[in-house]
């Protein structure tokens, strides 16, 4: 498998985690995946009551100007660790 092959089953994997991870990983997640598939975040920053949305724009542009492929690897990583920490 390359690394995109990787990437994509931990995208699998990922829905497979039986508990709801701590916020702080479910936005380290948001965050490695965006970059890792799209880039440097874009757009503007969710302003207002969209706590939801700043939180996850924030998360993502802490990555800003991180090689994509290495957000791949720690994306598969992170899903490898809560996949073992939340389905035992």
């Amino acid at each position: 498998m390359d690394l995109e092959d990787d990437f994509k089953s931990a995208i699998d994997r990922s829905s497979s985690i039986t508990q709801k991870p701590a916020n702080e990983e479910l936005l380290l997640l948001y965050a490695l995946y965006k970059q890792a598939s799209e880039g440097d975040v874009t757009g503007e920053r969710p302003g207002g009551f969209d706590f939801k949305g700043a939180a996850k724009y924030d998360a993502w542009a802490e990555f800003k100007g991180k090689d994509q492929r290495e957000c791949m690897l720690e994306y598969i990583e992170l899903v490898n660790k809560l996949v073992e920490k939340y389905n035992g």
